[in-house]
C-alpha cells in the first residue's frame, strides 16, 4: 500500500515542473513465528520498506521562449521567501506580480542573493538573466537570484513542490548555471512507473488472495472441529 501511494504520487506529478520522484530502500521482515526451511534453514522473509528518499537527479531541460521560466543546468534549487519561511523548488515557472515582484507560482517572491528585498521589476522592460542567476534589465543589473545547494538528506519534502532545510542544514552556494527560457520536466519516468505499479498491484492481489484462503482454512477448521465435538 505504501509503494502504491508512492508511485500513484509519481505519475501524478510526471507534468509538473521540476518534480522529484519518490523512491524506497527495501529490507526484509522475518516474522516472530516463522519457521526455518527444513532444507537449507533458512527463516522465511518478506520484504518490508525501510525508509523512502526523494530522487534529485535533473529532469530534461524544455526550451519554452517564455522569459520568465528558468531552469538550473546542474546543482542547485531556487530559494523562495513563503509564508512559512524560505523553502526551495527546482521550478522556475516564474512571473510579475500586480506589485512588480518576480514570484514563484503561488504567489512568494522569488529571493534575491545578499538581501532581503524581494526581486523588483519593470513590467515594460525586457528581462535577461545571467549563468549566475543575476537579473538584467535595459543593461543595468537588478538582483541576483539565490540558489543554493544541501548536502544529502539535508532537504525534506513539502506541499506546493517545495523543499525545506531539515533542523541543522546549511545551505551552500549551488555551482549550476541558470538558463533562461527553459523549464525542468518531471524527473519521473511515466513508463516505468507504470509498470512497477502493475507489478505492485499484482502482489498486493496475490497477497490478499493468500489471505483470503488462510480465513477459508481456518474457518473449514473450526467447523471440523464443532462436527468431532458434535
Amino acid at each position: 500500500m505504501q509503494s502504491l501511494e508512492m508511485l500513484a504520487n509519481n505519475l501524478a506529478n510526471t507534468e509538473t515542473g521540476g518534480f522529484k520522484a519518490d523512491r524506497e530502500f527495501y529490507s526484509l521482515f522475518t516474522g516472530a513465528e516463522a519457521t526455518s526451511d527444513p532444507t537449507t534453514g533458512d527463516l522465511s522473509t518478506m520484504p518490508v520498506i525501510e525508509a523512502q528518499w526523494t530522487d534529485l537527479a535533473q529532469g530534461d531541460l524544455k526550451v519554452t521562449g517564455n522569459p520568465l521560466d528558468f531552469a538550473i543546468e546542474g546543482d542547485g534549487m531556487f530559494a523562495i521567501q513563503t509564508p512559512h519561511g524560505v523553502r526551495y523548488t527546482r521550478n522556475g515557472s516564474f512571473r510579475v506580480s500586480a506589485a512588480g515582484v518576480l514570484v514563484a507560482n503561488d504567489g512568494s517572491p522569488v529571493r534575491a542573493r545578499g538581501t532581503t528585498k524581494p526581486i523588483t521589476l519593470d513590467p515594460g522592460i525586457r528581462v535577461e538573466v545571467l549563468d549566475d542567476g543575476t537579473v538584467q534589465q535595459g543593461g543595468q543589473p537588478v538582483a541576483q537570484i539565490e540558489t543554493a545547494t544541501f548536502d544529502p538528506g539535508m532537504l525534506a519534502r513539502e506541499g506546493s513542490n517545495y523543499f525545506t532545510a531539515v533542523d541543522g542544514a546549511r545551505a551552500k552556494a549551488a555551482s549550476g548555471s541558470v538558463l533562461q527560457g527553459k523549464l525542468e520536466s518531471s524527473n519521473v519516468a511515466p513508463a516505468e512507473s507504470a509498470v512497477r505499479l502493475v507489478s505492485i498491484m499484482r502482489q498486493f492481489e496475490m497477497l490478499q488472495k493468500a489471505i483470503s484462503i488462510g480465513n477459508d482454512l481456518n474457518r473449514a477448521s473450526i467447523e471440523q472441529v464443532a462436527k468431532v465435538g458434535s
